[in-house]
């Protein structure tokens, strides 16, 4: 079985999540026991970012920020679509605060909206997002 990095890169919809990993060295990290949550933005959420911003974070000197904002979207333990109740929070692994949101059947994570959901992998679970989730 594989992975959550595995079952990231395998989804053609979260080719930018697989780049942006890699370059912030978090593959390392999340392939290893966990178990992790990955609630990962799809290419058409980072395509929602300020023009040039994710090219500019992809950039070796900016590392920092990357590896930050993809924290943002990593929570430990495995959280299935079945977890996500209204008003939970879910801690990320940068001890950020995640707030579940159900109405109507349709979940949101902090405002961004959960598509795919339990992307099964050996060491956890990934759940698509359409927003990338940023953090003041």
């Amino acid at each position: 079985m594989s992975n959550v990095v595995e079952v990231v890169v395998a989804d053609k919809n979260l080719a930018t999540m697989s780049k942006s990993i890699k370059a912030a060295e978090l593959d390392v990290v999340l392939s290893q026991k966990g178990p992790f949550t990955i609630f990962a933005p799809t290419d058409i959420a980072f395509g929602k970012l300020q023009s040039g911003r994710m090219s500019d974070l992809l950039k070796t000197e900016n590392r920092e920020k990357l590896t930050e904002l993809l924290n943002h979207h990593v929570v430990d333990g495995v959280t299935n679509f079945s977890d996500l109740r209204d008003n939970v929070k879910l801690v990320t692994t940068n001890g950020r605060e995640l707030t579940v949101k159900v109405d109507g059947g349709r979940v949101t994570i902090n405002g961004a909206a959960l598509q795919g959901r339990d992307n099964i992998g050996s060491n956890g679970v990934v759940h698509s997002l359409d927003t990338v989730i940023e953090m003041k």
